[in-house]
């Protein structure tokens, strides 16, 4: 199974979600493209966050160094992002696959995140609470369908908000796989909790 991590913005929980797919399933992990913060880059925070053996974690097919988008971070040093250089890694195992901001975050000046979505991909959307979260979400979930991809479920971020989840569950259809909630920090402990919690559901994607 081949999970890709979407978000309806940037800083929605992402890489926290990933982390916890990766460790629920023992997924190997690999995240495409990163711009920025290469020290500490969502890589490195997967690796300290699961604490299972089996993960394998792929390098980035691009390393940017300027937080930004993908676009300006590549121009920025000296590059053009080939969607032909990001070539999916082979692995036996399940692999967790991170987007970067949203959906239709720009890579050049033809492709978007969007883009880097195969047919064989399950797709779980990251909707994190916040004023104008309910349009984000519906957007990003109508854009996945109007190109003909699937999405396997959603993953909400923040306290319980029955009237903003209730309608975009009913409104899209989408298998609810679980909610993050607010934790004060998070380390292998709290993955591995929501990791015990999420399992079946995931395994059921």
């Amino acid at each position: 199974m081949k999970i890709f991590v979407t978000g309806i913005s940037t800083d929605v929980g992402k890489t926290v979600v990933s982390a916890i797919i990766t460790q629920a399933l023992e997924a190997d992990y690999w995240k495409p493209i990163q711009a920025g913060d290469l020290e500490h880059s969502d890589t490195h925070k997967i690796k300290a966050y699961i604490s299972n053996s089996k993960t394998h974690f792929f390098e980035n097919s691009y390393a940017l160094h300027t937080p930004a988008s993908p676009n300006l971070a590549a121009k920025l040093d000296g590059i053009t992002i080939d969607l032909n250089q990001i070539v999916e890694p082979k692995t036996t195992n399940h692999l967790v696959i991170e987007g970067a901001g949203g959906l239709f975050v720009p890579l050049n000046d033809v492709d978007t995140i969007a883009d880097l979505i195969r047919s064989d991909y399950k797709v779980i959307v990251v909707s994190r609470h916040y004023l104008g979260s309910i349009n984000h979400t519906l957007l990003t979930i109508e854009a996945l369908k109007n190109r003909n991809i699937a999405v396997a479920g959603i993953i909400f971020n923040g306290e319980k908000n029955e009237a903003t989840e209730s309608i975009i569950l009913h409104k899209t259809g989408v298998k609810f796989v679980g909610r993050l909630g607010p934790e004060p920090y998070i380390d292998t402990n709290v993955i591995n909790e929501y990791a015990d919690l999420w399992r079946e559901k995931l395994q059921n994607l």
